[in-house]
């Protein structure tokens, strides 16, 4: 399967703007660098991973009481 995505890159710049972490004229103003988006990014990709391993864990712990 092939995710959607916006030319460019831009779904990665614009990722933080709608999670809601920044508003989008601090990308337009330029007070936000790329080292920024790329911290946030990441950030929220280390977030992603620990509630899967979460969501896993709990299944697997529900899973073996049964």
């Amino acid at each position: 399967m092939a995710w959607a995505s916006l030319p460019d890159g831009e779904d990665w710049l614009l990722a933080p703007v709608l999670r809601g972490h920044i508003h989008y004229d601090r990308l337009l103003d330029g007070s936000v660098d790329l080292a920024d988006i790329a911290l946030m990014n990441d950030a929220a990709a280390v977030q992603a991973d620990n509630e899967m391993l979460a969501r896993r864990a709990m299944e697997d712990t529900h899973g073996r009481q049964r």
